[in-house]
């Protein structure tokens, strides 16, 4: 686990409040910390354990921290597979009998025992079952944190014992003014932060890793398919060529979105709306063996007609 690092204020926010909890006896076993991806939660998360840990008045807790040895820190995330080939997309029921075995144990260093579970949203059913079992067993001392971007896909049996923290998209003038202090010139940032509706951390990474260029390659595509400047396969095995083929249709249906807002002719506005749903159900064609270059195309041809 890293040292603090400065937050931002919607992390601010929450950890306080979080911290508050915690100090004051009304923190129960098990916290939901959730939110969109991209906002923080893990790095709050870690530091919420420092503390409950006693790691900022307590040098020798601190290094074990800092070393990843720390007895009663736990962290769940996903593994790769028994052959080391792949990274799992499940967290899966032996990953939480083990921490449930752990959490059984006395703390061996001070009194509180902090486990992370990150990406919770991504436990399996038989896992879940077996972490209900632990939720259903609180210990005095004993700390479950569980990080999702969705929620949803919580059973509600869990959701139910959970405290919840929530990490929200702030206001656009603080989401600006923070995109603004990671050293984005002011333009840029307020078009990023357009582009990912308002979501900083991810207007953030998009202006780092190139996601806003690759934005507006897409928009200039999109113009040129519909004045028939470009071809629907040419552009489509373009769009796959690369690992990004994800990003330009998340791109292309919220570019589609954004203009169906400034229209007026409902028929119009309809086509883009179908067409919307349609980039997002090829965005998940993606994940399948389907032939990506074809999926695209197809997309792609229905461009300049769901426009006119």
């Amino acid at each position: 686990m890293a040292d603090a690092t400065v937050f931002a204020p919607w992390q601010q926010r929450a950890y306080e409040q979080a911290e508050a909890a915690l100090d004051g006896g009304r923190m129960g076993h098990a916290l939901l910390i959730c939110g969109p991806a991209r906002l923080g939660k893990r790095a709050l998360a870690e530091r919420l354990a420092r503390h409950a840990l006693g790691a900022e008045r307590d040098a020798r807790a601190a290094q074990l921290l800092a070393a990843g040895t720390h007895p009663d820190y736990h962290c769940v995330g996903l593994e790769y597979n028994k052959e080391g080939t792949r990274l799992r997309t499940e967290i899966v029921i032996e990953q939480i009998r083990a921490l449930s075995g752990k959490l059984a144990l006395t703390p061996q260093y001070g009194g509180a025992q902090v486990a992370i579970v990150d990406p919770a949203d991504a436990i399996n059913h038989a896992a879940c079952n077996a972490l209900l079992k632990t939720l259903e067993e609180p210990q005095p001392g004993r700390y479950l944190w569980l990080i999702a971007a969705e929620p949803a896909r919580l059973p509600a049996t869990i959701r139910s014992r959970c405290q919840r923290l929530e990490l929200r998209l702030p206001p656009r003038a603080e989401a600006l003014a923070w995109l603004q202090a990671q050293g984005h010139a002011d333009r840029q940032a307020a078009e990023a932060l357009e582009a990912a509706r308002g979501h900083p951390g991810l207007a953030d990474v998009w202006l780092r890793d190139g996601g806003i260029a690759l934005r507006r390659d897409v928009a200039g595509d999109l113009a040129r398919l519909a004045k028939g400047e470009l071809g629907a396969l040419e552009a489509a095995q373009r769009w796959t060529a690369d690992e990004d083929a994800a990003l330009r249709l998340r791109h292309a249906a919220d570019l589609a979105l954004a203009e169906a807002g400034g229209l007026t002719d409902p028929a119009r506005i309809r086509k883009l709306a179908a067409w919307f749903d349609a980039a997002n159900r090829t965005r998940d064609l993606l994940r399948t063996t389907v032939r990506a270059d074809l999926a695209v195309a197809e997309l792609l041809l229905g461009w300049g007609k769901n426009r006119a």
